[in-house]
């Protein structure tokens, strides 16, 4: 998934909801500690919600460091783009999808992950495929399990 998505912004209103809207084409962001994935635990691996691109390696890591999902290594250096952010009297980078080009705020920690960074990045941006997916694993119904458990029991 190389190509770039070139759309117009009223398309862009039109197929994302409005909190995407606002965080993937206007550099909005969401409160930390509010999105649906800030306390996900679950392996798999982020998507970017503008365009579906892989944005990270397999997730493992639950550990959360700044109110948002993280991950500490992209799929590949070339889905991801940064630039600097000095909005509101703060110096940040911006992480962005190199697809679709959607610029979240994003908090770029140098605690973690192979060269020392974490991306930690709005839900709304992000969507999330569980490890293990497969077409026939998602039209099978789940085997009752009584070892199993939930994302709500993480």
């Amino acid at each position: 998934m190389n190509d770039k998505v070139l759309k117009t912004e009223a398309e862009w209103k039109q197929e994302l909801t409005p909190e995407q809207f606002q965080v993937l084409r206007q550099k909005g962001t969401e409160r930390a500690f509010t999105g649906r994935f800030w306390n996900h635990h679950e392996p798999g691996r982020y998507r970017c919600a503008g365009c579906g691109q892989e944005l990270s390696s397999p997730r493992r890591s639950s550990t959360r460091v700044c109110g948002w999902p993280s991950f500490t290594a992209p799929a590949a250096t070339n889905r991801v783009a940064t630039q600097e952010d000095t909005r509101h009297f703060m110096r940040r980078t911006e992480v962005l999808c190199a697809r679709c080009w959607w610029t979240p705020r994003a908090c770029v920690s140098r605690r973690s992950g192979s060269d020392g960074l974490r991306y930690c990045i709005n839900s709304a941006a992000l969507d999330f495929e569980p490890e293990n997916r497969s077409p026939k694993a998602e039209n099978e119904k789940p085997a009752a399990d009584a070892g199993s458990t939930s994302e709500r029991d993480h």
